[in-house]
């Protein structure tokens, strides 16, 4: 197995287990349903722990666009991998989301709801507000790549890397994930979206592709601060390259607030209308 496949594998693995949870909890008539927010989150905990388990030897197990660059940019990783390692990532999503679709095949005609049928393969806010959707995925990837890299540096976990990193995102969907569903991970987004608008279900509205970047951009900037705050904070090397991501993030975060301020004023025009 190349890593090229190994990153496909893993993350179909993933998406297969993690839309998985948000299909059986969700969808009508199947005896999950309802299971609940605890539920959910240790499901995309294992979900993980499985696909690095499954091509951790392989590929190093990825499965996430921010965490591939964020190690680019730790010094940990080629840049020249990086974007086959995406590509290959964003396949394996939409063949796990596939997948999915095929197993709960008969109860998405039985789900009336477009929003429930489009939330088992995408993340969305449960307040729209782009200034603060997009800062609450910059946050919970910082702390998924700030662990991810501080629970490598101990030799202790050994082998039960995929355990602690499993925990890792529990508690981060625990903590975190109530406001925007904590995708983390550009490719658990894009490509189920993706898969979501090409798939012939029944009634599916629309893939909101409106808010399809801020699952995106958030994730990949908030694992880039995780990596460069990681090299100033615990090895003590502050380079160009943090103040660089610094800057980078304070631009996205001002047209990201000035695009939330119009938000408001139209829909408060909208009330008042």
């Amino acid at each position: 197995m190349t890593p090229f496949v190994g990153e496909i594998i893993g993350t179909m693995i993933l998406i297969v287990f993690g839309a998985g949870i948000g299909a059986g909890s969700s969808l009508a008539k199947s005896y999950s349903n309802n299971a609940g927010w605890i539920v959910i989150t240790i499901a995309w905990g294992l979900a993980v722990t499985m696909g690095v388990f499954a091509v951790g030897s392989v590929s190093g197990a990825h499965l996430n666009p921010a965490v591939t660059v964020a190690l680019a940019l730790n010094g940990d990783f080629a840049w020249a991998e990086v974007p086959g390692y995406i590509i290959a990532q964003i396949i394996g999503a939409i063949i796990g989301s596939a997948i999915v679709y095929l197993h709960y095949l008969p109860h998405w005609k039985e789900t009336t709801d477009p929003a429930t049928k489009l939330g088992v393969f995408a993340t969305g806010p449960a307040i729209p507000h782009t200034f603060s959707n997009l800062v609450s995925e910059i946050i919970g990837t910082f702390f998924l790549v700030l662990g991810l890299l501080y629970i490598g540096a101990n030799q202790f976990t050994e082998g039960l890397n995929p355990l602690a990193v499993g925990l890792l995102i529990v508690v981060i969907g625990m903590s975190l994930g109530g406001t925007t569903g904590y995708a983390i991970n550009p490719a658990r987004d894009l490509g189920p979206r993706i898969a979501h608008f090409f798939l012939p279900i029944p009634g599916k509205g629309s893939s909101n592709w409106g808010y399809s970047w801020i699952p995106v951009v958030g994730p990949l900037l908030g694992g880039s601060l995780g990596a460069v705050f990681y090299q100033a904070a615990f090895l003590g090397k502050i380079t160009s390259l943090l103040w660089a991501v610094l800057a980078i993030h304070l631009v996205v975060l001002a047209i990201a607030y000035s695009a939330s301020k119009k938000q408001t004023t139209t829909m408060g025009k909208t009330k008042a209308a």
